[in-house]
Formats: C-alpha cells, sequence, structure tokens
C-alpha cells in the first residue's frame, strides 16, 4: 500500500475554510472563538481564516455578542449573496421559479402562467419566468449561478430527451438540459418533480436521516422516488419510480401505454379514480383532494363523537360511509406499496402530493394497515410534514448543494491584507 500523501498547505486551508463555512452555514452567526471550539482548529488559525473568508467575500461581519464572560466577540456569517441559484417547478399550467441566495434565503420569485398550446419556444418561457425571479430579488439572470427545474417527467441519460412527458408540450427536444443552458446562459439541470420532493423531504422531513425510502406521490398522477444508499435511483433511462404506468390487480391490462395518467396504478389510485371512489360513497368536491379531505374529517369527526358519553347515530353513519371510502382507498394504496416494499425493503415510506397529504392521518394509519398485512418487512408508513412546494425546495436543496460545493471547495489564496 502507498504511503500517505502529507497534506499541502494549501490543502489543510482549503479543509479549514470549509469546515468553517459549514459551520457558519449550520450554526452561524457565531464568534471566533466559537468557530474554533467547532472545528477543532486554534483560535489564530480561525483568525486568518476568517480575514481569508471575509476578504473573498465568503463571510461578512454581522456585530457583536456581548453580554458574555471575557472581551466583546465579533459575529462572522455567511455572505448570502456570495452567490445565488434559482429553483423551477414546471407544469402545464405554469412554470413557478423561486431564487435563493447562498444561505438558502428565498430572495425572489415569480409565477408564469403557461397555457398548453403547440409551437411552444421552451428557452424563451424558463427566460422570461428566470428574468422575472431574478429581478425579484434584484439581480439579473446572468447573476445565477445555477437552476434547477423540476418537471412532470424524466430524462433519459443517454439521449437526453425528456419522457413520460406527453402533456408538457416544446419540452421534448434534443439534449432538453444543454439546449436550455445554452439559451439562458445559466448552467441547468432538469430533475423528476418527484424526486425533488423526495429530496426536500430527506433535507428537513420526515425522511429526515433515512438512507433507503420511498417517497409515493399522488395528485393528478400518481409517482414515486426511490433513495437508495442516500443517493436517488433514477434507473437506466431516468424512468424509476414511474409505478403509475405499473400493471396493478383489479384494473384493466393496458399493453403499449403510452398517454400520460394512465395505466394500471394510475386507473386506481391518482387523482381521476380517488375523485370517482370518494363520489359512489357520496362525497363530492371541485378535485380529488377536496372530496377525500371531506371524508378523512368525517372520519375524524365519528371518531371523536364515538369516544364521548354518547356519541350519536348520525355521526356513527357519516364514519362508516367515511370509512368504506378510506378503506378501500388504503387497500388499493396498500397493494401498490407492498409489491415496492417487496422488492426494494425500504426502512420507509413516506406519503405526499395533494391527494394524499388531504388524506391526512386517517389514511395513512389504514395505508399502514394494509401495507403490513401484506409484507413481510413492515416499513414506516409517515405523512409528509413539509410546508409550502416541495418540487421547489427540492430544486434549491440540489442547485444549493452543488453551488455551495463549488464555491466552498474554493482554495482562497493566503494573502495578508496589506
Amino acid at each position: 500500500m502507498p504511503a500517505p500523501v502529507p497534506g499541502t498547505p494549501s490543502l489543510l486551508r482549503a479543509i479549514n475554510d470549509r469546515a468553517a463555512l459549514e459551520a457558519l452555514l449550520a450554526r452561524g452567526p457565531l464568534t471566533r472563538p466559537q468557530i474554533s471550539d467547532l472545528t477543532g482548529i486554534s483560535k489564530p488559525t480561525a483568525s486568518q481564516l476568517l480575514a481569508r473568508l471575509e476578504d473573498a467575500g465568503l463571510v461578512v461581519r454581522d456585530g457583536v455578542r456581548e453580554g458574555l464572560p471575557g472581551r466583546t466577540a465579533e459575529l462572522y456569517r455567511i455572505n448570502g449573496a456570495a452567490a445565488h441559484v434559482a429553483g423551477a417547478d414546471v407544469t402545464p399550467a405554469r412554470i413557478r421559479v423561486s431564487v435563493a441566495d447562498l444561505t438558502g434565503t428565498v430572495v425572489g420569485e415569480h409565477t408564469l402562467p403557461t397555457p398548453s398550446r403547440t409551437g411552444v419556444d421552451v428557452v424563451a418561457r424558463m427566460a422570461e419566468a428566470l428574468d422575472k425571479a431574478a429581478a425579484a430579488a434584484g439581480l439579473a439572470r446572468t447573476a445565477l449561478h445555477r437552476a434547477v427545474i423540476g418537471i412532470q417527467g424524466a430524462i433519459d441519460p443517454a439521449t437526453g430527451r425528456l419522457g413520460y412527458a406527453a402533456h408538457i408540450p416544446g419540452w421534448h427536444i434534443p439534449d432538453l438540459a444543454g439546449t436550455l443552458a445554452g439559451g439562458l446562459g445559466v448552467p441547468v439541470a432538469i430533475e423528476n418533480d418527484v424526486n425533488l420532493a423526495a429530496l426536500a423531504e430527506r433535507a428537513g422531513g420526515q425522511a429526515a436521516g433515512a438512507r433507503d425510502f420511498v417517497l409515493l406521490w399522488v395528485a393528478d398522477g400518481v409517482g414515486m422516488a426511490v433513495v437508495l444508499d442516500g443517493a436517488l435511483h433514477r434507473g437506466a433511462t431516468g424512468g424509476a419510480g414511474e409505478i403509475g404506468y405499473a400493471p396493478a390487480v383489479g384494473a384493466p391490462l393496458m399493453r403499449d401505454v403510452r398517454r400520460t395518467h394512465t395505466g394500471g396504478v394510475h386507473s386506481l389510485t391518482g387523482g381521476a379514480a380517488v375523485l370517482k371512489l370518494m363520489r359512489e360513497h357520496g362525497f363530492r368536491g371541485r378535485d380529488a383532494a377536496t372530496a377525500l379531505g371531506r371524508a378523512a374529517a368525517e372520519v375524524g369527526e365519528a371518531g371523536e363523537a364515538g369516544t364521548g358519553r354518547a356519541g350519536t347515530r348520525t355521526a356513527a353513519d357519516a364514519g362508516a360511509r367515511a370509512e368504506r371510502a378510506l378503506t378501500e382507498l388504503a387497500t388499493r394504496l396498500g397493494a401498490t406499496l407492498a409489491t415496492v416494499v417487496a422488492v426494494l425493503d425500504p426502512a420507509l415510506v413516506v406519503l405526499t402530493g395533494d391527494v394524499l397529504r388531504a388524506g391526512g392521518e386517517p389514511l395513512r394509519a389504514r395505508v399502514q394497515q394494509h401495507l403490513h398485512s401484506l409484507t413481510i418487512p413492515r416499513p414506516a408508513v409517515r405523512l409528509s410534514s413539509l410546508e409550502g412546494n416541495p418540487v421547489l425546495a427540492g430544486a434549491l436543496q440540489q442547485a444549493l448543494q452543488e453551488t455551495r460545493d463549488e464555491v466552498f471547495s474554493t482554495t482562497v489564496p493566503d494573502t495578508p491584507r496589506s
């Protein structure tokens, strides 16, 4: 085995700088002694690296900390203005963009309506959406270090083309990411929207700390993200997790599936199927989430009435009707997940999307019960607790991670101040 290569002064500086920046990002603002304690470097070394990072524009002073024993200590924090990124969530109806600074603080947003039509110039649309979000942050588009775009489809790594997205016109062009990057003047990555929701869930949601989990998304359609050993699993063609098109017991067997939101699992658990099921049990609404939310609320109300001293027959009847609706849906979802659990054996299943979130705890509990009745492994089933748009959150998370790796890993010259 070759002998270890000793660290050079520049490498050691880079390692110390990165450690200090990560500490400031996670815990900041911090004083010089706090940085020394958190990173294990000496106080003189901490002073030198803070001077370097301040000269490089990566950290700024943030006042003083008073009221503690000893001398007043200056505070330092990450300079959010050192870099900016954009995240986008693309659907057939609109493009929603958020711009964040290096700390992750959202500083600009814009939503661009995109009515479906042929002859769409996708570069022009993205340029308009990014320009207006950047302008809301007081920036030009060229100030963005990178953009991550979440879309209801998957990029085939062999061709660079978008698949599973016939419902989004204009996006089916060769080398989609490269074409957008060239036209926008900003590095661009394209990612499946459900995959991005999984990244957000792992960063600050129910999947925090989980290395093996699946995330089931139900809205108009059905999608899944698969995380194995801490990394997204995309598959050979980018289509891993497109479970909506899988055959399902109780659904017609469809061959040569091409149309969006068709296929076995879609036909049983997609938004249209859920709305139909809820209406069959007497629950109305403008969409599946509204109707399912009413059923879940009735289950909860019936349970509360049943735990009282008297209870009411009316509440019990309503609760029984809602129970049948939720049980049928949970059975369908449990059977879908059982196949996944049998193959992947994940430690955790996260439920999200407008429809599943509308079902709330009553649906989650029943899905877990039915899943566990069908499988030997019994992973926990949790309902997403993330607020806001998880696709945008995941897009920003990915863009920030890549940008921080780039910015924080740049060795800052150790040049004394004049």
